[in-house]
């Protein structure tokens, strides 16, 4: 394909069918006009249900993005004020429960994601390469939200075709029958044949959809998650030796910036871009909502030139996070500074928290990974901040190489697991490790991908939930120009486990007698 956008499929489409209206009493038919047996027939009806695919798939980045932010150990809901976002505090400090909007809306997305991919797979003839490629797409996808409902919900039903009304009501699946039907998926899109592969590691136009490659970490990532190391080993060192992406040279300050859009790094982005027609279209909630509390600061100097305003700080790191960055690195640690800043840091810069007022769910430490930039702005709307093109980050090969090693320390090469690891701690400007085990792993991964989603899954998958998130929620801190201190304390709070598997929503229960309810809830 090539254009760089897959959106753009779409839109390129509609202008179509919108044109070239000859009479006001004559007005061609533009378009597929009819049901759902006279479409996925033609390579344009491939492309426009793919494009649909990619949008449903996009559209839940924001609620998939946060909720398994909220539930790791590496940010304070944050926000306004205490109650500013309840549903998600809730999530944050583990007093949610099984009628909670944000999960019912990550439960429901999954399964909006495998609607669109059923319908590609259940009615399109791969018949052309291009509709082979929608179909192995497709299938990419569905076993991607299959991987989030096994690993955050367990016992969510299996859903592998268009249902019929007399099937709606689904029992649930259990885990292994949920992991098998992910690895098929992606097997078959793997061998298909039909996924393309880059060029080279800079080649970012072939890199805006789903490549062979991205196919084979996707499955890697299950097998680590199954304990399956030597199969995670073996087509985890493929994607790598394929020399198909790298660890971004630039500035790592930038990493998480328009600067690193679809870099030799980007395995998998939900694709912006920088077009001020459909910037409203295109607009995320994502970056405003981790954006600093401006109204509660006083920006000067670089700060004034440089950091979006108009956002609302939530997602701020904890001081554990800040901690376990020097512990490693040191305070002046490379990789920590482009992280996260303290606020002595953040006054250097120009940044001063106004006289009375305070930060909750905040101790001091300012998200700098994901700061708003007026340069990721398509708009500089300090009236409504959600308007930037930086491209939406779901897998970066630095977790490729984590995955990898993490395979290679529990069943294979110590020689390659050191590695992929110093790769790692090379480009953060750490000296190279002589030896690695699967504690280093951890911590390496919990630094390099903090605040990139992938941290509740782990503590869950190593058995560390307790232990890292049993007392979140205990106390509620807040930050002051005097300093840090406790805003607020709840009487219930924290990891038990029960939270190894999220609720089956409640509605979902009572709307469907074939279904039970995960334990403990």
């Amino acid at each position: 394909m090539k254009t760089r956008y897959i959106y753009a499929v779409v839109l390129g489409l509609l202008a179509v069918f919108a044109t070239s209206c000859e009479s006001r009493l004559d007005i061609p038919k533009h378009g597929n006009m009819g049901g759902q047996d006279d479409f996925y027939k033609t390579d344009a009806d491939a492309m426009q249900a793919l494009a649909s695919l990619y949008n449903s798939w996009g559209n839940n980045y924001y609620n998939w993005s946060l909720s398994k932010n909220l539930l790791s150990d590496d940010v304070w809901c944050g926000g306004g004020g205490r109650g500013d976002n309840a549903d998600m505090e809730r999530l944050n400090e583990y007093t949610f429960d099984t009628d909670h909007g944000m999960i019912s809306g990550l439960y429901s997305g999954m399964y909006n994601i495998i609607y669109n991919a059923n319908l590609i797979i259940g009615l399109m003839e791969p018949d052309t390469p291009v509709k082979k490629q929608a179909v192995a797409e497709a299938k990419f996808f569905r076993a991607w939200a299959n991987f989030e409902l096994v690993t955050l919900f367990g016992t969510a039903p299996k859903v592998d075709h268009l249902l019929t009304p007399d099937e709606y009501r689904q029992p649930n699946s259990t885990p292994e029958e949920l992991w098998s039907f992910v690895e098929q998926d992606l097997n078959d899109a793997i061998s298909s044949g039909a996924l393309p592969s880059k060029k080279t590691a800079d080649d970012a136009e072939t890199g805006i959809r789903v490549t062979k490659e991205v196919a084979q970490a996707m499955l890697g990532k299950a097998y680590v998650f199954q304990k399956k190391y030597s199969d995670a080993a073996s087509i985890l060192d493929q994607v790598i030796e394929s020399g198909k992406y790298s660890l971004w040279k630039g500035d790592y300050d930038k990493l998480q910036h328009v600067a690193a859009n679809g870099s030799c790094e980007s395995m998998l982005e939900v694709q912006k871009r920088n077009d001020a027609q459909q910037a409203w279209s295109l607009m995320t909630m994502t970056f405003i909502m981790q954006g600093w509390r401006t109204d509660k600061l006083t920006l000067t100097g670089e700060a004034q030139a440089t950091i979006a305003t108009g956002t609302y700080g939530f997602m701020n790191p904890r001081k554990s996070l800040y901690d376990a960055f020097v512990a490693m690195e040191g305070k002046d640690g490379y990789r920590l500074n482009a992280t996260v800043r303290t606020y002595e840091q953040a006054k250097q810069f120009g940044v001063t928290l106004n006289a009375g007022a305070e930060l909750v769910g905040h101790e001091g430490y300012f998200n700098w990974k994901n700061r708003a930039l007026k340069e990721d702005c398509v708009f500089d709307a300090s009236y409504f901040q959600a308007l930037q093109y930086i491209n939406l980050r779901v897998m970066r090969y630095a977790e490729v190489l984590l995955l990898a090693a993490e395979a290679h320390v529990m069943g294979g090469s110590q020689e390659k697991a050191l590695a992929y690891i110093n790769q790692i701690r090379d480009r953060a400007r750490l000296t190279p490790l002589a030896n690695v085990t699967l504690d280093d792993v951890k911590k390496e991964k919990r630094l390099e991908l903090c605040m990139e989603y992938v941290r509740y899954q782990d503590l869950v998958r190593w058995g560390d939930g307790e232990s890292a998130l049993g007392d979140q929620g205990r106390e509620v801190m807040k930050f002051t120009v005097e300093g840090t201190s406790v805003h607020s304390t709840n009487s219930t709070y924290g990891f038990q486990a029960k939270h190894n598997l999220l609720p089956i929503p409640r509605k979902e229960i009572e709307l469907n007698p074939n279904m039970v309810q995960n334990q403990g809830w």
